[in-house]
């Protein structure tokens, strides 16, 4: 059996972020992972309930994901909403989807509240970036799935070559 990957729908072209567009990801691998039909996409911040285009978003300054599901930061957007119940509802469904579909792999866009893996935003809403994981991230892993960022295709394809070799 193949193994299926949750992936950020604005990396297959979706215009589902936050502006209102894609971010379309151009590889072989992930060519060639769509034509055997392994992708699962999935946009959690649409999920959650926000429409596209929304205002920016980010976790409060030096925090991560993993303490905005721990109730210990929030996530708000540009304008100083707090829109960290949207952010927690999407990755919960994530999360589903992603063990509904029998994913034990994700690609996320990294930067963002939700699917950042390596870097999000400061939270100052001041265009740096920092290191940390978004919400959605934070609970894929938890959930024992591995999240790997749209500039690491290539370490997800050893991961799945290592993991077919053990099966």
């Amino acid at each position: 059996m193949s193994q299926k990957i949750l992936i950020s729908a604005c990396l297959l072209g979706q215009p589902v972020r936050y502006n209102g567009r894609g971010l379309s990801l151009e590889s072989q691998l992930l060519d060639l992972w769509k034509e055997k039909g392994l992708l699962v996409p999935i946009c959690p911040e649409v999920e959650g309930g926000f429409p596209t285009p929304r205002p920016p978003a980010e976790i409060e300054p030096n925090m991560a994901g993993t303490d905005v599901l721990d109730h210990g930061a929030r996530v708000k957007d540009v304008t100083g909403a707090d829109v960290t119940d949207g952010f927690v509802a999407g990755a919960r469904i994530a999360v589903r989807a992603a063990l509904d579909a029998g994913c034990r792999f994700a690609i996320l866009t990294d930067g963002s509240p939700s699917c950042g893996s390596v870097r999000i935003y400061s939270g100052r809403h001041d265009g740096e970036k920092r290191e940390g994981i978004g919400v959605v991230t934070a609970a894929l892993r938890q959930a024992g799935i591995e999240v790997f960022a749209q500039h690491q295709l290539k370490e997800l394809a050893l991961r799945l070559e290592h993991r077919a070799i053990m099966l």
